[in-house]
């Protein structure tokens, strides 16, 4: 009898992953970073860095659990960088810098940008802290206060610990996809879910194996397993489950605050799930990350060529030892703008071509404005009069 062949596992899973940026695209792959803008005149531009994890110089955070807490916190501060270097990577630092920005640089050396970007943070944790773990907590509080008034006291939710966990996790779970369907009607904030399409499209093309060109990579789907919002989604389910170790009795401050404690322990175990699913493929874990592919339909919309070619920019640069020498050009044109159109192409098709430039660089400057300073916008748009 035969002997049953081994599965050979593809070595291409798990070995690139990446963010949407600022108009642009950011892969990593090991200790290589890079980040494919794409800029007002249509051109890509390419930012590399080298990020080195601590887990590589300290091998006692490389453990299961604690390994995913320390990538939370690198994550964290790889989206800052990211952000950072593709907002400069728009030459805003080519202006003069108003008084206040030298004082910043003077007095605490920082950037405007870089101060923006810290206060955009904290609040973001104070939003995130506040929409996600107190108002459930709240809520689930009000409800148990209106079932005992309704059941004239026979019934008090809050003394069955794990129902009213649930309760205060299908809470959550409405609010947090609320939160992300408002803010996908945003223009902006659509078109960096664009970007973010792009960047699952590519790594599915990646790991298949096929030739990175727009192409293929428009054939792949554009929910990815490893994603962070599936990340994102697979915290609040443990966190449903770590809700019914926490009394119920307690106020809604006090579960809070010990929710919060108990983050990194979620970060760790929602990391190894999300580690495991996007190196296996079978039954069960397609179950477990159906619920955070669901989510990325808000998360992730279909992008256009031009962000697919931003993608692959960013992943073919980010692999160096696979794509030696790559630059954008190599692969991709893009219109000059003291190009005319060519004698073969009739004078209407080439207005229609120019209107949609102007629309798509429109677009690419309501998207970049959104996140600047009032000084930065005003500068932002002398420069590209």
């Amino acid at each position: 009898m035969a002997k049953k062949e081994k599965k050979v596992m593809n070595c291409r899973l798990g070995k690139v992953g990446g963010q949407a940026v600022l108009e642009g695209v950011m892969m990593k792959s090991g200790n290589n970073m890079a980040i494919a803008s794409r800029m007002p005149d249509g051109s890509i531009k390419m930012t590399k860095q080298t990020v080195v994890s601590a887990r590589q110089k300290h091998k006692a955070l490389d453990f299961p659990i604690i390994r995913g807490v320390v990538n939370f916190v690198e994550m964290l501060k790889l989206s800052y960088t990211t952000m950072d270097a593709s907002t400069a990577a728009l030459g805003l630092e080519e202006e003069a810098p108003s008084k206040f920005e030298k004082w910043l640089s003077e007095k605490l050396h920082l950037s405007l940008t870089t101060v923006i970007m810290i206060v955009g943070i904290v609040a973001g944790f104070i939003l995130a802290g506040a929409l996600f773990i107190f108002l459930p907590s709240a809520s689930g509080k009000g409800l148990s206060a209106l079932f005992s008034w309704i059941s004239g006291g026979r019934f008090v939710l809050s003394d069955h610990r794990i129902l009213f966990s649930l309760i205060e996790g299908i809470l959550k779970i409405v609010i947090f996809l609320v939160y992300l369907s408002l803010i996908s009607l945003m223009k902006d904030i659509r078109r960096t879910f664009e970007y973010h399409g792009a960047e699952h499209k590519a790594v599915f093309c990646y790991e298949a194996g096929l030739d990175l060109t727009p192409e293929n990579v428009a054939k792949f789907k554009r929910f990815h397993p490893r994603c962070g919002t599936s990340f994102m989604f697979f915290m609040i389910l443990l966190g449903i489950i770590i809700g019914c170790f926490i009394p119920s009795s307690w106020p809604a401050v006090l579960r809070s605050l010990t929710k919060i404690a108990l983050l990194p322990l979620t970060a760790g175990l929602g990391y190894e799930i999300i580690r495991f699913a996007g190196k296996h493929d079978n039954w069960l874990i397609r179950a477990i990350s159906q619920p955070g592919l669901w989510v990325q339909r808000i998360t992730t919309k279909e992008p256009d060529e031009k962000q697919m070619e931003c993608a692959i920019a960013a992943l073919k640069t980010a692999i160096p030892a696979e794509f030696p020498g790559y630059t954008p050009d190599q692969q991709f044109t893009w219109p000059k703008k003291d190009e005319g159109a060519s004698g073969a192409v009739c004078v209407r098709t080439a207005k229609a071509m120019e209107h949609r430039e102007k629309r798509s660089e429109k677009a690419h400057m309501r998207a970049v404005m959104s996140r600047m300073s009032r000084a930065e916008q005003v500068r932002y748009r002398r420069k590209n009069a």
